[in-house]
């Protein structure tokens, strides 16, 4: 079978695991919504004019229904789901609406004192507004001749919804939000949305968190990111939001290794969503992209702002950024002798600030997608700066495929990370292994 062929059979596989349902192309039916892809964003998801002051503020919210979803005794299993937008703050400054959702979880929860929360933080999703976390509850699978969404972090929430555990996903800034792209690993907006998201959980009508409710964080590769950074400026930014424990699983620590791996591989659409990123957050870099990208790297970057992982592996699988640039050099080259450029990657650097409460920070020793040199270093800069880490590399042989390699660790260790978050819930003190970082793989 071609590479992309086994690609798409992996991509459908993984939905039919989750029960997914398929999405036709649909027109737009109000003014006011998005068509993206061939597939209508809800108006729900279009941010007003005005936003309120406070972050963590509720804008609106609206029940969400889950596809994955049974009748139970005490409600529908595993719980009962509300669509939020909610105010969030900007790596500007600037005021921002970010969607999301809460899951209020069917299960009681059998620990002692009231019920905890997860902010659960997706992994890479893609750029375009169909690929949001929060609508892939709704539908599990979104296909039709444009596009291909799996919601492969669904079998983490209901993990945790099992336990009793309430769950806040959120779809970071420009991600379902349809007012401006998805600034897409930018460490500062993915940790304050983060944050955010537990705020806005505790006012959602009908919810059973409270203030007292002890919080977790859940994060793999973007997502683990997006924990790591959150936990970082937990301190900082939301004082109010006392960090129980929180799972970094292969995080994207520093951009400048992972935008060199990621050059050329499966997932090298996310290239592209990078660069996008970059320059939806800083404007002032678009002189740049206009004087080192040709057509071809125009249009690439143009076509992958509205594409999910599902349509990136499809289309631009194993692609190489010399096609894209003027001069035939990479992206990373390029970076590397282009001062402004390399400034906006050191200050997406994770680590250079001590994290909030235990934090649990896993990379298999074969990821050579997100690199598994870099993610121990934030291990090692954490310990450093007396953070509480517990290090945990995952130990599984290279298959020759990097994204395999990747994702293997986040099925593998799924488990044993959720165990190691109630365990958290429960009280029990979180044992740092920062000690043994000189010996550690």
């Amino acid at each position: 079978m071609p590479a992309r062929g086994k690609l798409l059979a992996a991509a459908v596989t993984a939905a039919a695991c989750l029960g997914a349902q398929a999405l036709a192309s649909t027109a737009a039916t109000a003014a006011d919504e998005v068509v993206s892809r061939g597939v209508t964003i809800p108006a729900f998801y279009n941010p007003p004019a005005g936003l309120p002051s406070a972050n963590g503020t509720l804008i609106r919210s609206e029940p969400l229904p889950l596809a994955l979803s049974l009748p139970g005794l005490d409600g529908p299993l595993p719980g009962t789901a509300t669509r939020l937008m909610y105010k969030s703050t900007d790596s500007n400054g600037d005021p921002v609406a970010v969607t999301g959702a809460y899951i209020e979880p069917s299960a009681a929860w059998k620990g002692d004192g009231p019920r905890p929360l997860v902010a659960l933080a997706p992994g890479t999703m893609g750029q375009g507004d169909q690929c949001a976390a929060s609508l892939g509850l709704e539908h599990p699978l979104t296909v039709n001749s444009q596009t291909l969404s799996v919601g492969y972090e669904d079998l983490a929430i209901y993990r945790l919804l099992a336990k009793g555990v309430a769950v806040v996903v959120t779809d970071y800034v420009g991600l379902g939000a349809t007012d401006r792209l998805h600034t897409y690993v930018n460490r500062v907006d993915e940790g304050h949305a983060v944050l955010d998201a537990v705020r806005a959980a505790r006012t959602v009508d009908g919810a059973s968190v409270t203030d007292a409710s002890p919080v977790g964080l859940y994060g793999y590769s973007q997502g683990g990111g997006a924990t790591a950074a959150a936990a970082e400026l937990q301190a900082s930014y939301a004082p109010d939001v006392t960090l129980s424990g929180t799972y970094a699983g292969a995080p994207p620590a520093d951009l400048t290794a992972v935008t060199k791996a990621i050059d050329g591989s499966e997932l090298a659409g996310a290239l592209g969503w990078s660069l996008n990123g970059f320059l939806q957050s800083d404007p002032s870099l678009k002189p740049i992209a206009e004087a080192h990208l040709n057509d071809a790297g125009k249009a690439a970057l143009s076509d992958l702002s509205t594409m999910c992982v599902g349509d990136a592996l499809l289309g631009y699988a194993y692609a190489k950024s010399t096609k894209w640039t003027t001069d035939g050099r990479s992206i990373s080259d390029i970076i590397a002798t282009t001062p402004a450029l390399q400034a906006f990657l050191d200050s997406q650097r994770i680590g250079t600030l001590k994290p909030s409460g235990p934090v649990r920070l896993t990379t298999g020793v074969s990821d050579n997608l997100v690199p598994h040199a870099q993610a121990r270093q934030l291990a090692v800069d954490w310990c450093r700066k007396g953070g509480d880490v517990t290090y945990t590399p995952v130990v599984l042989p290279s298959v020759g495929s990097a994204l395999l390699n990747h994702f293997a660790p986040l099925l593998t260790d799924q488990g044993s990370a959720i165990d190691w978050l109630t365990d958290r819930f429960a009280g029990k003190a979180a044992s740092s292994n920062c000690w043994s970082m000189p010996v550690q793989p």
